[in-house]
């Protein structure tokens, strides 16, 4: 049997070990490093290995936009396109954002998945106000962003006329695949990297129905808003607006 003397630290992978023996020579790194014989280049290569460094508040915005509580709220027909993000062919535990909760008070998203009545809409309000803080809302389909077809007194125009609304989610009802998406727009707007809004995209600054009627007969303050609109499109803000 032969035998032959060399150092294990020579001889020590990047990558993560694939075999028995690339596990030990790893394992015998850690020792050095703990015994401090580990120096130079191979106490710098095994902390870009090993040790990642963050702020406080970016771990938290990331823990936060992975482990999302919706609330099983429904309204309308979207809720049954609701219902199947958590069906393995969709997966919302790939983000997060799987286990649904029954109280308002164990959840921090809503998703408004159809029409509001007028009726319903203090029980919406009532629900979000006990819902956790931080807590976010995305407002599923036309029907709760806009009022879709139902263009009458018994639904109103939009869920963000009377509770804040994050993401909107467009469709008459939208695909699974699109409220995972709006999801995923929700989770970066968590982690203070929101997608800049169509008007930012776009350059339609002006196109606001405040902007509009000042175009019409625009007084000095109108004039000025209207005008500081433009500069916003034309210089966005860093985080950009929520779609």
């Amino acid at each position: 049997m032969e035998l032959r003397r060399e150092k294990l630290r020579a001889a020590a992978p990047l990558e993560q070990p694939r075999t028995p023996e690339e596990l030990r020579i790893r394992q015998v790194r850690a020792r050095d490093l703990l015994r401090g014989d580990l120096e130079g280049a191979d106490l710098e290569a095994h902390v870009e290995e090993s040790v990642l460094a963050t702020t406080f508040s970016k771990a938290q915005a990331w823990a936060r936009a992975n482990s999302i509580f919706p609330a099983t709220f429904g309204l309308a027909c979207c809720a049954i396109e609701m219902m199947s993000i958590v069906s393995p062919r969709y997966d919302a535990a790939r983000f997060g954002a799987e286990n649904m909760r029954a109280s308002p008070r164990q959840a921090d998203m809503l998703i408004l998945s159809g029409r509001v009545a007028i009726k319903m809409a203090p029980v919406v309000r009532r629900i979000y106000d006990q819902m956790l803080e931080p807590k976010w809302v995305i407002a599923m389909g036309a029907c709760s962003s806009s009022g879709g077809m139902f263009s009458n007194y018994a639904v109103v125009q939009g869920a963000d006329k009377f509770m804040p609304v994050d993401v909107h989610v467009p469709g008459c009802p939208p695909r699974p695949e699109a409220l995972l998406n709006g999801f995923n727009k929700l989770q970066r707007m968590i982690q203070g990297h929101p997608d800049p809004g169509w008007r930012q995209r776009h350059n339609a600054a002006g196109t606001e129905e405040w902007a509009r009627a000042a175009l019409g007969d625009p007084d000095e303050g109108e004039r000025a808003a209207y005008e500081a609109a433009r500069q916003l499109a034309a210089f966005p803000a860093e985080n950009g607006e929520p779609d």
